[in-house]
């Protein structure tokens, strides 16, 4: 395939690593000093079969915008989208039968930890004396909080406890909340931690990332998933999970 990477800071760079090693030619990368030139013109000239969209929450819905313009495919990894941005996307993604993937982490491993969670919050909702925590590790150089995985891990476990209804990035201040704890430390990866306690155990489940090639594979192989088909995709389409 010829990819676009559009963003081109760490995980960009690890993609087009990962790429090469696949067998894909990165043909075009997108990076602050041609952001601005970023066009439908640009994918058209170099061929491009999907693009890879890892920037910023300011820029990635005018991203998906120019890559739907072309009809390309585009994978998102860029997370912390506003509500009313995904249904629109969505709407146009249905309405033009457009090709989009999106994540909140692209690693198989954590994508399996978020099953994981499902599963577990679900039975432990018939289970008394429990309550839920997160905790999310990351480099210091990651600039949202708390991260997207851990608000999807917030949110799937939300779902299946009836008493739980929102998360915070705080201590639990009440008892429908969850909170997550977001800790910052020198080249972590991401480490998540979802934990049960009671007076008298903890069941915990924990994903820790060793290097950025997980997440930047699963990127990849979503990519290859996505040709020819149509619609709007996630990681429990390409894992077999709904």
């Amino acid at each position: 395939m010829n990819l676009a990477i559009i963003g081109y800071g760490k995980m960009g760079k690890t993609i087009e690593q990962i790429a090469a090693q696949r067998g894909h030619n990165v043909a075009l990368v997108i990076d602050s000093k041609n952001a601005n030139d970023f066009s439908v013109e640009m994918l058209k000239e170099y061929n491009i079969d999907a693009a890879i969209e890892f920037s910023t929450p300011k820029s990635v819905i005018r991203n998906i915008n120019t890559c739907f313009d072309a009809h390309i495919p585009v994978i998102v990894g860029t997370t912390a989208w506003e509500e009313e941005e995904e249904v629109t996307i969505r709407k146009r993604t249905m309405e033009e039968r457009q090709s989009i993937f999106t994540a909140s982490n692209f690693s198989i491993g954590m994508n399996i930890t978020f099953e994981l969670n499902r599963k577990l919050s679900k039975w432990m909702n018939d289970v008394e004396g429990y309550n839920v925590k997160i905790e999310e590790i990351h480099h210091t150089e990651k600039l949202d909080s708390p991260s997207g995985t851990a608000i999807t891990l917030a949110n799937d476990t939300i779902k299946a406890l009836d008493q739980k209804s929102k998360w915070i990035n705080e201590p639990q201040q009440s008892e429908e909340q969850i909170a997550i704890q977001s800790i910052r430390a020198p080249k972590v990866p991401g480490t998540h931690t979802v934990s049960f306690n009671s007076d008298i155990d903890e069941i915990s489940i924990k994903h820790q990332a060793h290097n950025r090639d997980g997440f930047a594979k699963g990127a990849i192989v979503a990519a290859e998933w996505m040709l020819g088909k149509v619609g709007f995709f996630g990681m429990n389409d390409l894992l077999k999970f709904n």
